[in-house]
């Protein structure tokens, strides 16, 4: 049994929320600023549509919808029945990937880390599609990792990784 918590124990209510991020494409042209609930790990995956999207791999870290602001043109590309790619319609930086619901809006965002200066110091979260992983592309070091049977067993919404 826990013991109760103390004032000590938790923070305070007053705790400030964490400092926004502001990043942007390669051109400068779109801006995103998350102010509000996001988590600073990076995941991977080596699904084939990830592969053909990025060139190797896909990285990300998640977002609330609502604490995402974006500034500047974006081109959407509905990669499937149940999420979207986005880039920079004037440089073609790849800006999220992510889930939407029935009416087209984002649950969460997928955002590339690399848009953003503060994600050069986060850790790696997790990998999925590891079975799927090019040589050049696979990552060393302690995370959880699934493979393609794994992660499709738990998201049976994904319809495969066209082989």
């Amino acid at each position: 049994m826990q013991a109760p918590s103390t004032a000590s124990d938790t923070a305070p209510a007053t705790t400030p929320p964490p400092a926004a991020l502001t990043g942007h494409c390669l051109c400068g042209a779109v801006s995103i600023t998350v102010a509000g609930e996001h988590d600073p790990r990076v995941g991977a995956c080596h699904c084939r549509m990830c592969q053909r999207w990025s060139g190797g791999l896909f990285l990300c870290f998640n977002a609330d919808a609502c604490a995402v602001t974006v500034t500047g043109e974006v081109t959407r590309y509905r990669s499937s029945s149940f999420a979207e790619r986005a880039f920079c319609a004037r440089c073609g930086s790849h800006l999220w990937f992510n889930d939407v619901e029935e009416g087209g809006q984002p649950r969460t965002y997928e955002l590339m880390p690399g848009l953003f200066d503060a994600a050069r110091a986060w850790p790696l979260r997790s990998e999925i599609y590891v079975d799927r992983a090019m040589a050049c592309a696979r990552l060393a070091g302690e995370h959880r990792r699934k493979t393609r049977a794994e992660y499709e067993a738990g998201n049976p919404f994904v319809a495969g990784d066209l082989d």
